[in-house]
């Protein structure tokens, strides 16, 4: 093809530019230095919040308030002190340790203990399975 005729072109020339600098892009350091050297007018506001979290601290005084003024006793309830000795009175009756009778009941020996020091927080499946291991009624009327 070549010498065929004179070289043209057919197509338009494109020009390359970059975008506009968006809001975030004026307000970065690099581009308020430059106005600065430039002598451009810059604008600086200081906010009234600005360093402060006061938007997050402004309701905090109400529940300090109202935990203040709180007084019920919130504590969760532990073993009885029959249900602590029946425990432990029928697990010597079948003359078995506290990891004996945890084995027997598929719990780790720790919750025995606690159960039969008072420490633990009645637990009314675990009361059962003791219930059963042990042939004694644990709950209510003997």
């Amino acid at each position: 093809m070549a010498g065929v005729g004179p070289i043209s072109q057919d197509w338009e020339p494109v020009v390359i530019r970059k975008k506009a600098p968006n809001a975030a892009a004026k307000k970065d350091e690099k581009a308020v230095n430059a106005a600065r050297r430039s002598g451009a007018e810059i604008e600086t506001l200081k906010k009234a919040t600005a360093g402060t979290n006061k938007a997050a601290s402004s309701s905090t005084s109400l529940n300090t308030r109202k935990l203040d003024e709180e007084t019920e006793n919130l504590a969760h309830d532990r073993v009885p002190t029959e249900l602590k000795k029946a425990i432990m009175q029928a697990r010597m009756d079948k003359k078995l340790t506290q990891s004996q009778l945890a084995q027997m009941i598929n719990e780790k020996p720790q919750i025995i203990q606690e159960y039969e020091s008072g420490k633990a927080i009645p637990n009314q499946q675990i009361i059962t399975k003791l219930e059963r291991a042990l042939g004694a009624k644990l709950r209510g009327k003997k």
